[in-house]
């Protein structure tokens, strides 16, 4: 398939998305949603809400009505993306090409703009689709969502990230660590996407181990990125990772080596969904592209 222009596609009408449901910058708080609305309207992959579209597409899902709920996870991701370059954790100044939200409006600014966006998240999981007929499966996704969030998913990944600056981290505890503060939401982008399609069991399962596979190969390559990566390429700071003593993939295991760890990974993606009859065109490109990717 020519992923580049389907990505593009699914891209604007996400866009399109954010942008209705997002507070106008002319609002009562004004200030924190003109953050917000800088934070997420930057030039975002959009990748977690895409994964989300197509899960719920290789499962029989085919309406508009998902859009909404896919458009939250963007804003989860978006939220943790706010408060992870704050100077209290990463510090960092650059974020898709452009200043970092805190460096534009203030520390307190960008960590209610996250806040915010955190709660968004959920006021849509928890109201779209609408319609009573879909009430269980918006409770399911909140649960699922909620879980791969916080402090059992990406928030304790992300805390334990921060720990391991302060001592010697091994094979296990890295994955553990990448699998928790990227892969979760990754699993629960795909998870949701079955969800609102109406599909359970062992289908729903290999789309959710497809997502945290496919986001433990994301975080590799992020972790390759860092260290192979210019600043214009990325559009935010390389080589922080080694500057800060970070525990990263090529650290332990070298650059060739990650990239082939990456590769398997990638591979046991698809191989989660291709005895279930899931693996689609779209499925199977994300997966390269998410090992492929110069940024």
């Amino acid at each position: 398939m020519n992923l580049p222009a389907h990505v593009a596609e699914q891209k604007q009408r996400i866009d399109r998305v954010l942008e209705r449901l997002l507070p106008e910058a002319n609002s009562e708080n004004r200030t924190v949603a003109d953050a917000m609305r800088y934070g997420v309207l930057g030039d975002g992959k959009r990748l977690r809400p895409i994964l989300a579209l197509a899960a719920h597409e290789a499962c029989g899902g085919n309406d508009d009505s998902f859009l909404e709920a896919a458009a939250a996870l963007e804003l989860i991701h978006t939220y943790s993306l706010i408060h992870d370059d704050l100077p209290a954790m990463d510090d960092d100044d650059l974020r898709r090409g452009r200043p970092t939200v805190h460096r534009v409006y203030g520390e307190a600014r960008a960590i209610l703009a996250g806040d915010a966006l955190l709660t968004l998240a959920f006021e849509l999981l928890g109201s779209r689709p609408v319609g009573s007929a879909n009430a269980a499966r918006r409770a399911e996704a909140v649960v699922v969502a909620a879980r791969r969030s916080g402090i059992g998913g990406m928030v304790g990944g992300q805390g334990a990230d921060l720990e391991a600056q302060s001592h010697a981290v091994g094979p296990d505890e890295l994955k553990w660590i990448h699998r928790h503060k990227t892969g979760a939401l990754f699993s629960a982008s795909s998870e949701l996407g079955a969800i609102h399609a109406g599909v359970d069991g062992e289908r729903r399962v290999a789309l959710a181990e497809y997502g945290e596979a496919l986001g433990l190969a994301f975080q590799i390559v992020d972790d390759i990125l860092d260290r192979t990566g210019s600043r214009e390429s990325l559009g935010k700071t390389p080589g922080k990772d080694l500057r800060s003593g970070k525990s990263t993939f090529p650290a332990l295991f070298g650059l060739e080596e990650s990239r082939q760890q990456a590769q398997r990974l990638m591979q046991r993606a698809l191989e989660c969904l291709r005895p279930k009859g899931l693996l689609t065109d779209t499925l199977e490109s994300l997966a390269g592209f998410a090992v492929a990717r110069v940024r």
